[in-house]
């Protein structure tokens, strides 16, 4: 009876305390969608974008599809809207990230690493500070721009499926500056984990363009699983939604699949920061041919 108690008790510990399984390679389909308030002005949005510029802000908002394919430190993220296509490039082991955009009939293509779009960032938000320091109309205080968000994650027992998954609920708290908090919902499940990739579908893959939207979701590495599905608020009144819709963990991914195409001339991502407008005013100007 000892012996049978004995085994009864490690199943039950073993099954308790099972791990996530970490998946090194996977094809995951995912569907973005961010949502404008109603009341905005489309036709005031429409002529920012004039002069042969486009209002960076505003370019991602509707439904996107991403496809992403995982191979150990390799991944590649496939996106298409309305607005065209992009294919992003990750090596983990390099740090690199290499965008390739196709858009208004136009084929770019740059490169950089992860210390070059830290200084990049570093830059940005020096040059944001400069500005809000100056605008004596919207007066804040300078503690705020220097204040570091805390993330806790509140768990539930609420459940439901997601592209044949068995999800579980939780909540995403972000306190923020002067005790103002932002509340998140996220579905993941238990069942795997992605080597490298947090989540997929949300606009902070893009590295600084995803940052420049406002569009991450930190906390998520708090989260023992995948993230199948989440809802954020992003800045002037916009909600993403980003939900999987399809999960292939037994895909047979060929090393191909990461080589970049030959017939674009990918440069340095300090060479194109015209694209950006010099990052001021969140216009992207687009190479003419």
């Amino acid at each position: 009876m000892k012996v049978l108690f004995s085994l009864l008790l490690t199943l039950l510990t073993s099954v308790g305390f099972a791990q996530t399984t970490l998946v090194k390679q996977a094809i995951i389909s995912t569907t973005t969608n961010v949502i404008a308030p109603e009341e905005e002005d489309v036709q005031n949005i429409q002529n920012q974008g004039q002069q042969g510029g486009m209002n960076f802000r505003n370019m991602m908002d509707g439904e996107t599809k991403f496809v992403t394919y995982l191979k150990n430190d390799l991944v590649k993220t496939q996106i298409k809207s309305e607005m065209g296509r992009s294919t992003i490039f990750r090596d983990n082991s390099k740090k690199t990230t290499t965008t390739i955009m196709e858009m208004m009939g136009n084929k770019t293509g740059f490169f950089i690493t992860d210390d070059e779009q830290a200084e990049m960032q570093k830059k940005r938000d020096s040059m944001m500070r400069e500005r809000r320091a100056k605008d004596t109309a919207n007066k804040r205080d300078p503690q705020q721009f220097n204040y570091t968000p805390e993330v806790n994650v509140s768990f539930t027992t609420e459940t439901k499926k997601i592209a044949g998954y068995d999800c579980k609920k939780a909540f995403v708290i972000t306190s923020k500056f002067m005790g103002r908090k932002d509340t998140s919902i996220v579905w993941y499940t238990p069942a795997f984990a992605l080597q490298n990739v947090a989540s997929t579908g949300s606009f902070s893959g893009m590295g600084m363009m995803g940052n420049m939207m406002g569009a991450s979701l930190g906390g998520l590495d708090k989260i023992d699983g995948f993230v199948m599905r989440y809802e954020m608020k992003l800045p002037r009144g916009r909600r993403m939604e980003v939900e999987v819709t399809k999960v292939d963990l037994k895909a047979n991914i060929l090393d191909k699949e990461f080589e970049t195409p030959k017939d674009i001339e990918i440069k340095p991502m300090k060479e194109m920061q015209n694209m950006f407008g010099g990052g001021r005013g969140g216009m992207m100007r687009m190479p003419r041919d």
